[in-house]
């Protein structure tokens, strides 16, 4: 698995890393996920305190112990759980991120974060109070490098602006490609780099999409899918598959990083390694996957 710099981190992750949000609850089958993932050369795992009330940190936490240094480890913090409520809020506070990274830790068994992202953000925000925790963690060796994971333009300015984020996290696919209009431009001149979730669409841009046309994606109807999908598929080489197309047009991105699919099999994995581990795409293929989609981008405020 080719791996890739980091923004100007001394971090370099797995062209494809593994979304650990799908991984379920029972830790046997998810334990199983994640080992044949760093068996087959996936070193980044990505991970959110949201997740499963905290659950899914256990489990990586679980999974990785007397591995940790095969791991770039990155997990998520903000969204704030009250205990015997439903739900959550949103706090970016100097006092619960300190709070939180300690808890983090404790569900990880580690004593350091590779990689601690702001789950969210608002212009709200005290973003110099975030950006100055963010700041005291590194310097206290809890955290090496933070990011932001948001799909809030004007969020991202400001933390590329203002702080010292060596990442973004942001929902990137065939379908949504708002991030090459509003913040990859922007990314590559700092050298910050976009981490790109939800490659697939939720499967729908795998070789088994069709049976995932169930309901609509974003504003694209059910018809709008099908009509890409075959366009997709009509205009890729013979030899290249729906699934490493579209798991590879992100990576045709010079900021991009890594894409992190989940999986909540270890058969989706063996298909989601497979394809990452295909050629890259073309110039030619990449411009052909924009034409095709051309017509269907999909823009938030339109």
């Amino acid at each position: 698995m080719n791996k890739n710099r980091l923004g100007q981190s001394d971090l370099y992750v797995s062209a494809m890393g593994l979304g650990c949000m799908s991984l379920g609850t029972e830790e046997a089958p998810a334990v199983s996920i994640i080992h044949e993932a760093l068996d087959k050369g996936i070193n980044f795992l990505d991970t959110a305190d949201l997740y499963d009330a905290g659950r899914n940190e256990e489990i990586v936490g679980n999974a990785i112990r007397g591995r940790r240094s095969d791991v770039v480890l990155a997990t998520k913090v903000g969204n704030r759980r009250i205990p015997g409520q439903e739900g959550w809020s949103w706090d970016a506070s100097k006092a619960y991120i300190k709070s939180a990274v300690h808890d983090s830790l404790r569900r990880l068994q580690t004593d350091y974060i590779d990689l601690y992202q702001l789950h969210g953000g608002t212009m709200e925000d005290n973003i110099d109070e975030t950006i100055e925790v963010f700041e005291e963690l590194k310097q206290e060796g809890l955290i090496r490098y933070y990011g932001i994971s948001s799909i809030r333009p004007a969020v991202v300015r400001e933390y590329v602006k203002r702080s010292g984020i060596v990442s973004v996290m942001s929902q990137y696919s065939i379908l949504d490609r708002r991030p090459e209009e509003s913040v990859l431009p922007l990314l590559e001149q700092n050298g910050i780099s976009l981490i790109a979730r939800g490659p697939l669409a939720r499967g729908i841009l795998t070789d088994n999409g069709r049976s995932r046309l169930e309901k609509d994606y974003l504003d694209y109807s059910v018809p709008e899918l099908a009509s890409l999908q075959d366009r997709l598929t009509q205009q890729a080489p013979p030899s290249r598959t729906l699934t490493q197309t579209a798991l590879h047009y992100p990576l045709s991105q010079p900021a991009v990083a890594a894409v992190i699919p989940g999986a909540s099999s270890l058969e989706q994995l063996r298909l989601n390694i497979a394809a990452a581990e295909a050629a890259p795409l073309t110039a030619a293929e990449a411009d052909a996957v924009r034409q095709a989609s051309k017509a269907s981008v999909y823009t938030a405020h339109r």
